[in-house]
């Protein structure tokens, strides 16, 4: 699959600085080298970050001496001295990551090697600002309860992830008249930290669930990738040379507002073809209802044949989205992925793929591909920035203060 045209985006964007006063810098690059290139020896990480053979050795000394990166076995047989590889501890630091949809929450707990640990879904008929927060503490609360002492000592924070304006639809989803108001300022991480006592950082739905996808493939990564992810509307997100797309407002990459022709020709975002709202509308005309709770335990096959055509259709509009979003930057690689079950995911991309071929494309055709985490993609991906944001390296955009 990989026929884009990859790039080490992390070597330029991870090069130390040898003045005085850098040394946070320095470290935050040495660390970001080891994650991006597991098993390097130290002379490769001077090689790499621009720093000197001492310099790294006493940042990497460092580093193992506050147990974030841990050696391997010397590899011997090889030309000149014997080399000792560089990993990062999979248990040197932990993070908590939370999405607030809008129709469920999620909390996990993720450690330094990516692994999630703990996980904890809960769905609604919309979120309510009066109790959400209550909630979400509470099942961190439970997650802390469950974690060692030494775990807890390395806990980093919390990673949030919501969509960015909560009073946009909250109405639209049931929610009483007047809540959306409510919502209207509402500072989610700042609720949260109050509540727990730890430090949060807060991110849009849509670009954490693009940052997770984007770490899930294989190095090399490409330079250029956008995903789409299908929830109750449509998040999605764009990683351009290991930097993700926040803009002025966080809300930078709203590409499931994109214009697509809906079924009479005329113009629409594309979050009212693709959505789980535009298959409920789809069911309520057809006099029958969506189920509740997790999409991945719902029955589809009783959906049909309204799911069916929703996949189409929604196939139709992503595909118009993906040639419209590969005209204004150029991307190697295009995930789609959403909360539905894999067969039903893989059932879309089809579609999308099929619906490609029929239009004109200027350039290169885009790649497209089904995501890995479906529906924990926000909740891991806001876990994942928050480490980055505090151990990697900070000359990622999306990390400057």
């Amino acid at each position: 699959m990989q026929n884009f045209s990859p790039a080490n985006v992390h070597e330029p964007l991870a090069r130390g600085f040898a003045q005085s006063g850098v040394r946070i810098a320095n470290e935050r690059a040495v660390l970001t080298l080891i994650a991006m290139n597991a098993g390097a020896s130290n002379a490769e990480l001077a090689r790499l970050s621009g720093l000197g053979p001492q310099t790294t050795s006493r940042i990497v000394a460092d580093l193992e001496a506050r147990e974030l990166v841990m050696r391997g076995e010397v590899l011997r047989g090889r030309r000149g001295q014997p080399a000792t590889p560089l990993f990062l501890n999979p248990d040197g630091a932990y993070v908590i990551g939370v999405e607030i949809g809008w129709r469920h929450f999620e909390v996990l707990l993720l450690a330094m090697s990516g692994k999630t640990l703990a996980s904890i879904r809960r769905s609604y008929d919309y979120p309510d600002v009066d109790t959400i927060f209550e909630e979400v503490s509470a099942e961190i609360a439970t997650l802390r309860a469950g974690m060692s002492d030494i775990q807890t000592s390395r806990l980093t924070g919390i990673g949030v992830a919501s969509p960015s304006h909560m009073e946009n639809n909250v109405e639209r989803l049931g929610a009483p008249i007047g809540h959306a108001e409510r919502w209207r300022g509402v500072d989610i991480a700042r609720r949260l930290a109050g509540r727990t006592g730890l430090d949060a950082f807060w991110i849009n739905d849509g670009s954490a669930a693009c940052w997770s996808e984007w770490l899930a493939l294989k190095s090399p990564r490409p330079m250029g990738f956008a995903a789409f992810h299908i929830g109750t509307y449509v998040g999605a997100g764009i990683a351009n040379e290991g930097t993700v797309w926040e803009g002025r407002t966080g809300n930078a990459a709203n590409l499931g507002a994109i214009m697509v022709p809906d079924a009479n020709g005329q113009p629409t975002g594309v979050y009212n073809i693709a959505s789980m709202v535009a298959l409920q509308q789809r069911l309520e005309q057809a006099g029958r209802r969506l189920p509740p709770g997790n999409p991945l335990n719902w029955d589809w096959s009783a959906l049909e044949p309204v799911a069916e055509a929703w996949l189409d259709d929604a196939g139709r509009a992503l595909a118009t989205a993906v040639v419209s979003t590969r005209a204004v930057i150029e991307l190697d690689l295009i995930v789609i992925d959403g909360i539905m079950p894999r067969a039903v995911v893989r059932q879309l991309v089809d579609r999308v793929t099929h619906y490609l071929a029929l239009l004109p494309v200027y350039g290169e055709r885009p790649v497209v591909a089904m995501g890995h985490l479906g529906g924990a993609a926000a909740a891991t991906g806001a876990a994942q920035m928050m480490l980055f944001r505090r151990y990697f390296s900070r000359a990622w955009n999306l990390f400057a203060t």
